[in-house]
Formats: structure tokens, sequence, C-alpha cells
């Protein structure tokens, strides 16, 4: 298993000048920064779970303080802080520093791209794990991957989507590689931090958003001010989160912490997922019986969303050498995986839904 090919390097910004991380009668007491506000289902409770449990297998030596988004340092600024060492760990996403290097879109959210299965699959016994430490080895953070959300929701939206005309002018919330898409067929966008997204529907700054999937997006409220909820996702089918440490931090650590660390998020990982899928399973009904419509896109707007992702995926490939041996890697393993999955996963689903009583 190429799980150590996971660490990876990252970051970038200036310090901030809180002071090392104290250590008292052999024990660490590390700060860990998060752009999800504390208590966020999924993220920011595995988060917390992850912490726990390091605390636990390292007999109390590691010590970690949560901090929620805005706490330490605003939400977009978890991966500068870790860098600077005023957060020694976070939980995050790698899209959200892509600002950083764009390879790192490739970690995260591929719209139309691997799975919640497949991602680590690609990771850890792919080139994924390599060329993830490759892109994050200019920096100065060690990364660890830690989990997905699985397959997302598409968003909410104000008004009922018909053509790629609705699309004009349409003001959404949206992350990552997908924000870009939609920039091309003629949406505005932004990317607010998670604790925004309902102010700003509220307000009317924004005529749709997406946020993660059933469970995260009722325990949100988004529900109660955009009743179009178009399912599934054409961005983000397995994004995946990340773990991420200070360089000097992780190499002051001995061999026995250091693989206590690597444990945990991969315990982490496998939580993380079942979490997810378990409560979007349990919330979805319920969801439904809230005066929510039900929706897909369009076929002419999924084809043009995929026309323009492909463009998208050439266009930062073509201007940076990394991203594109991340791009040619991640597509040759999805296509792969498409012609894998269409025989069993998809078949299985197909077959499953002619016999379950419903």
């Amino acid at each position: 298993m190429k799980r150590r090919g996971l660490l990876a390097t990252a970051g970038a910004a200036a310090a901030t000048g809180l002071a090392a991380p104290a250590i008292a009668q052999g024990r660490l007491r590390w700060n860990m920064a998060m752009p999800w506000p504390k208590g966020t289902p999924g993220v920011a409770v595995n988060a917390e779970r992850f912490a726990k449990r390091v605390e636990a297998m390292s007999g109390g030596r590691i010590e970690i303080k949560l901090f929620g988004a805005g706490e330490l340092v605003p939400p977009f600024q978890v991966f500068d802080a870790v860098h600077a060492g005023t957060a020694q760990i976070a939980h995050g996403t790698p899209y959200y520093w892509a600002s950083k290097s764009p390879a790192l879109h490739w970690f995260t959210g591929v719209p139309f791209g691997l799975t919640a299965t497949e991602l680590p699959a690609w990771l850890y016994y792919g080139e994924g794990g390599k060329l993830w430490k490759e892109a994050y080895a200019p920096f100065n953070v060690v990364a660890f991957y830690a989990g997905s959300s699985g397959v997302q929701a598409g968003g909410w939206f104000r008004k009922e989507l018909n053509s790629l005309a609705d699309l004009q002018g349409l003001k959404i919330r949206i992350a990552g590689l997908g924000a870009d898409v939609m920039r091309r067929l003629g949406a505005t966008t932004v990317t607010t931090p998670p604790g925004e997204i309902l102010p700003n529907l509220m307000s009317g700054a924004i005529d749709a958003a997406e946020w993660i999937g059933p469970w995260n997006d009722r325990a949100f409220g988004l529900q109660k001010v955009a009743k179009y909820y178009y399912v599934p996702a054409f961005h983000e089918p397995g994004p995946g989160l990340e773990i991420m440490i200070n360089k000097q931090e992780w190499e002051k650590l001995p061999p026995d912490l250091q693989t206590i660390i690597e444990v945990a998020a991969s315990a982490t990982a496998n939580e993380t997922l079942a979490d997810f899928v378990y409560h979007n399973i349990e919330s979805f009904v319920p969801l439904l019986g809230e005066g929510v419509e039900l929706r897909t896109f369009p076929e002419d707007i999924v084809k043009a969303m995929g026309r323009e992702a492909f463009a998208v995926f050439e266009e930062i490939a073509s201007k940076d050498p990394l991203a594109r041996k991340v791009h040619d890697s991640f597509l040759a393993f999805l296509r792969k995986a498409v012609v894998y999955g269409d025989r069993f996963d998809a078949r299985l689903l197909a077959m499953r839904r002619m016999v379950v009583p419903l």
C-alpha cells in the first residue's frame, strides 16, 4: 500500500507570530485549524474524531485543540496557517489552496471525475499519491488523505433550470473547477466560506448554492430559502479531504507518533465516507418532505458542462507542467474506471432498483 506516498509538503504565506507548540512532560499541544464551523456534520465532526483518536492512540503525548472557521484564522487562510506554524495541524480540502498550485484541483473535486472509492484507489495504489507529494513539495506542509463526502448534490436554486439560457447571469456559490465550468457557461460564481452560504442565499446576494449533500445541506437550512434541489453534482463526484501538518513539526515527531498520525488519518478516511453515506441516506427522504422539488440537470446543460470541463482541464494543464502530469495520470485512470464502473457499479444499481421493494 502506498499510504506514505500520500505524504505531501504544502503551504504558503506570511507567518503570524504565534509561539511554537508547548511541550510539557513529553506532551505536544497542537492547534488544529479548519475552514468549516466547529461542529459541522461530517467535516468538522470527523476532524474532531481524528484529534481524539490521535490523543488516545498516543497515550496523550499529542493533544490537539480544534479551531473552527475564523476562530484562529479566516477559513481560506488555514493552509497558510499551517505553513507559518500558527496552526501545527489542519483539516481541509486541497482545492481551497489551488492558488498555490493548480495541480491540487485533481486531488479534490474534478467535474465528472473519480468517485469516493476510485479517488483513494488512484492515491493509494496508482500514481496519485506520488503526484500529490510532488505537488506539495515546494511548500511546508505534510498532508494525508482523510476521506470523502461521497457523491455531492448539484445545489440549491431559486429558479428552475430549463436550458443553458437559464445559467446566464446566475449568481451561484460554487468552488473549484466546477466554478470555472459555470463561469464559462455564463454564470457569476463566488466562493464563500461554508458559514456564509445561508446568509447569502437569504439576502439575495446569490441565486443558487452548492454545499455538500442532504445531510449537511439540511443542517445548514438551505432548503428553507431555495426549493429546487439539483442532484447529483456534476463537479464533485467524490471530493477528497485532507489532514495537513507543518513539516517542521512533523519531522520532530518520533517514528511511532508519525505512524499513529498516518493510521489515524487512514481510519478517519474510512469513517468519514461511512458517516456521510449513512447520514445522507437517512436525511434524504425527510428533506424531500420539506417542500423540496428534486431536479436533475437537463441533458443539454450536462453536455455543455462536460464540454467546458474538459476545456478547463486542458487549459490549466497547458500552463503548468505539474498540472499536466497530474491531469494525464488522473484521466488515464478515469477512463479505465468508467469502463469498469459502467459494467459493475452502474449495472448493479440498475438491477437492485428492479427488485428492491420501496
